[in-house]
């Protein structure tokens, strides 16, 4: 059997053939539950704006560029490149931000670090995973080329058991964020085109064969469901047990593919919600391995216009997110970060946040599980983009598999996004129509969304109503927009008595709404930029979204000033997005305390707009 280094690329198992919900998505291997050595830490690095490491001087491939880490044996012997300790970045961690000189840079950048193996028969096989590296990332082991990676947000790994040598291991990776058109994203975003290994690094270690995932979630009807999928020679035919929590066990054998499927009795085990988010220990062993997870049991629906958690209609109070950190300039990475960060939003008040615009690291999500945030998930699909081009289809593809199969077991996940004010020309209702049929494939437990425009329609100049017909609205489950009205024109108080009309009798959430404000900055309410404009502007905004019939949910835009490219107001933006509720530095702004307040003295209607009633037997 081949076992040369490959991809382990995220893959559909199978899709249901027999009466069940979803398609098992098996995710790439995990760092938990396995031997892990970290390699995180200090890389050495070489820019490259040229790419002479990769290509020569006419642009031909090389054949001994910087991956074969070369060293002049002696004084005779010409080698011009170093893998120097005197240059090195921090991994995980951006480039733009360690290293003042990279703040604007885009190109590639060459990582080198070393480890150690020691074979161990119980642990016969490795894997070397990356947690993400932004965008483009071509992977070396000892001078073996491993594999390349497009997409900038999402973790990847490479099955390495016949490349690991014992003694000193040389992983070489060469890192491009240069922006291109078939890309996603393409050439323009209102986010820092961060670059580098900016997530974990793991060399992993497993027994021959082991279980790569399984799969939980809780029905309608109180059943609880789920799979799992075993890896290895002897993946078929094997028995694998089940336990969840407070609920109870079961098993069964897998089928020649590896996979299996159970099912459990709810019961009245505790549902996962935003005032008491428990988690339940559950695990899926086979002998020789046993795969752990902490979970939610919850139900999320749309019907009739409305949202359900656990058949209870629900308000999202939320806020968007970028995934900056809140004590420090650059890409947040870590816990701490993420609890920094979310933790800030409970404290606004918040029951859901939008993670914009691409798939955050993994603690955000798991944090958000603990902490009771509902989240809606994105990818970055966002304004121009080659809409026409397969590449770019396959590329959007592979950021929403790789999401959904690393994120499938949180509770906080009510809703994958699969893209931000794209238009709605026909090459891109095709585009976003042809994901939303993918996401259902891959879950239909879960919502689907996308942040859009509405139409304005004006009389004699004034607006008096916004209607929601975006043809992605047709597959859509939840309705979203994206509105400024008040900043990028009219003023705040024109949105006061506007209606909202929607194409279809789903439920209706405002995506974004926000205000520049410079934090300190004085001036009147009519004062742009001005921290008392910026009341005014969420006084009028955040009150109307709240008094909507028809408005399930509201994310303000943003929770804190974020590095833009395309904000180059010096002396005010610097920057920086100054939409945030507080500061690049974590200080609020008197917009901090006005939502909060607002959220504090809001009371959704729990009333049903209808007379509707939840099918006998459903979950409540």
């Amino acid at each position: 059997m081949n076992t040369a280094p490959r991809l382990v690329a995220f893959f559909l198992c199978a899709f249901f053939a027999r009466a069940m919900a979803s398609s098992p998505l098996a995710g790439i291997v995990r760092t938990t539950d396995f031997d892990t050595v970290s390699l995180d830490g200090d890389w050495a690095v070489i820019p490259d704006r040229f790419d002479q490491g990769r290509y020569d001087f006419l642009s031909r491939p090389r054949h001994d560029g910087f991956w074969m880490d070369r060293r002049a044996k002696d004084e005779t012997e010409r080698v011009e490149y170093l893998f120097s300790d005197e240059h090195t970045l921090r991994v995980p961690g951006d480039w733009n931000t360690q290293d003042e000189r990279f703040f604007f840079y885009e190109g590639s950048m060459w990582y080198r670090t070393a480890f150690n193996y020691e074979a161990d028969e119980q642990l016969p096989r490795s894997f070397l995973r990356f947690d993400a590296a932004n965008k483009v990332a071509e992977v070396w082991l000892n001078g073996e080329r491993l594999g390349m990676h497009e997409v900038g947000f999402t973790p990847f790994a490479f099955e390495v058991t016949e490349s690991v040598r014992p003694g000193e291991n040389v992983v070489v990776v060469r890192v491009d964020n240069t922006r291109r058109p078939d890309l996603v994203p393409a050439m323009v975003t209102d986010w820092w085109n961060y670059g580098g290994i900016t997530r974990s690094v793991h060399f992993v270690r497993t027994p021959g064969t082991f279980v790569r995932d399984a799969h939980i979630e809780l029905t309608p009807n109180r059943t609880v469901t789920g799979w799992a999928v075993v890896d290895g020679a002897n993946a078929g035919k094997r028995s694998v047990s089940f336990e969840l929590e407070g609920v109870g066990a079961t098993g069964g054998v897998t089928d020649d593919d590896g996979l299996v499927r159970f099912e459990l009795n709810a019961g009245a085990a505790p549902r996962w919600t935003p005032e008491d988010p428990r988690l339940l220990g559950f695990t899926a062993s086979i002998e020789g391995h046993r795969f752990e997870d902490r979970v939610g049991l919850r139900t999320i629906e749309a019907r009739d216009g409305d949202i359900y958690l656990n058949g209870e209609r629900v308000f999202l109070e939320g806020i968007c997110i970028h995934e900056e950190a809140l004590s420090r300039r650059g890409r947040a990475y870590s816990e701490a970060d993420a609890r920094e960060l979310l933790g800030l939003a409970k404290e606004l008040g918040c029951n859901y946040v939008r993670l914009a615009h691409y798939p955050h690291n993994e603690h955000m999500l798991r944090v958000a599980d603990e902490l009771g945030l509902m989240v809606w998930a994105e990818i970055p699909v966002y304004w121009k983009m080659a809409y026409e081009s397969e590449r770019t289809l396959a590329l959007a593809k592979t950021h929403l598999r790789e999401m959904i199969a690393r994120d499938h077991n949180r509770a906080s996940v009510i809703i994958w996004s699969v893209g931000n004010e794209t238009g709605d020309d026909p090459a891109v209702t095709a585009f976003r129509t042809e994901l939303g049929r993918y996401v259902k494939s891959l879950d239909p437990s879960r919502l689907l969304s996308a942040a859009m425009f509405a139409r304005q329609i004006r009389e004699d100049g004034e607006l008096v109503r916004m209607r929601v017909d975006d043809p992605f609205g047709e597959i859509a489950d939840v309705l979203a927009i994206n509105e400024y009205v008040g900043w990028y024109h009219d003023q705040p108080e024109d949105i006061s008595g506007v209606e909202v009309e929607l194409a279809w009798n789903k439920p209706f959430v405002i995506s974004e709404t926000g205000a520049g404000v410079k934090q300190g900055r004085g001036g009147s309410p009519e004062a742009i930029w001005s921290e008392a404009f910026g009341v005014r502007y969420y006084r009028e905004q955040l009150g109307w979204a709240l008094s909507l019939e028809n408005c399930d949910g509201v994310s303000p835009w943003i929770l804190k000033d974020f590095l833009s490219p395309r904000r180059a107001l010096y002396g005010v933006q610097d920057w920086y997005n100054r939409k945030g509720l507080v500061s690049e530095t974590g200080e609020r702004k008197d917009v901090f305390s006005e939502v909060q307040r607002m959220y504090l003295e809001h009371e959704p209607d729990r009333v049903l707009k209808s007379n509707r009633s939840i099918p006998e037997g459903r979950d409540r």
